[in-house]
């Protein structure tokens, strides 16, 4: 008579992850994964590990995002280049690693420029965005400035911005000759909202974070 366990297994091993309880969370895993998972919870994957996404965002985060999204949404309208905003997956492979290679980085900024449509699918963005904006919310600090700053240094994001509503500052890391990010000096309430990624932008930065 066959043993009934190898079968239990197959069936198990077939069974959608509807929660991160299935999960080992010691373990790595790919976007192929990931995109299967029915989980509730927001995640992402940095090189492979699960990172479980803030809560829902509070109200001055919401408010920041949402002037951005108008200012840069104005600004891109009539352009090449797309605005996105989370929940909106972005795909970035590992440097240097083959087109057909498994992705294991997954990202969602809370938003998102991108001005090369071939790197746009049904499923997101595959690649590094001109442009990677994330709004700090409390407890991912650590997350935005650390972790994520090497990842989209390395994947090859031409700006990354680092909001802080509650502070009022945005600072701009923009890529270098070299592939590095150089740090800008921050903006605040009196400065000008400008980059050389869009030559024709320029906004008070009061209409970012409001009056």
């Amino acid at each position: 008579m066959p043993a009934k366990f190898p079968i239990l297994g197959i069936l198990t091993q077939q069974m959608p992850v509807t929660s991160l309880d299935q999960l080992d969370l010691s373990r790595t895993y790919t976007y192929e994964a990931y995109a299967s998972w029915q989980v509730e919870e927001r995640i992402e994957l940095l090189e492979g590990h699960i990172h479980l996404m803030s809560p829902a965002p509070n109200l001055q985060h919401q408010r920041v995002s949402g002037n951005l999204f108008l200012i840069l949404g104005t600004y891109c309208k009539h352009r090449p280049c797309e605005l996105f905003a989370a929940p909106f997956d972005v795909r970035l492979p590992a440097p240097g690693s083959a087109p057909d290679s498994p992705v294991s980085t997954v990202v969602q900024p809370d938003l998102c420029v991108v001005c090369d449509p071939a790197k746009l699918d049904e499923h997101g963005c595959i690649g590094a965005p001109d442009l990677v904006i994330e709004i700090l919310s409390p407890g991912n600090s650590r997350k935005e400035l650390r972790e994520k700053y090497r990842i989209y240094e390395s994947s090859g994001v031409r700006e990354y911005w680092v909001v802080s509503p509650h502070e009022r500052y945005l600072s701009r890391f923009v890529r270098d000759a070299q592939g590095t990010f150089a740090g800008m000096a921050p903006l605040t309430d009196e400065d000008l909202l400008e980059t050389s990624l869009f030559p024709e932008l320029s906004v008070p930065m009061r209409e970012v974070f409001g009056e």
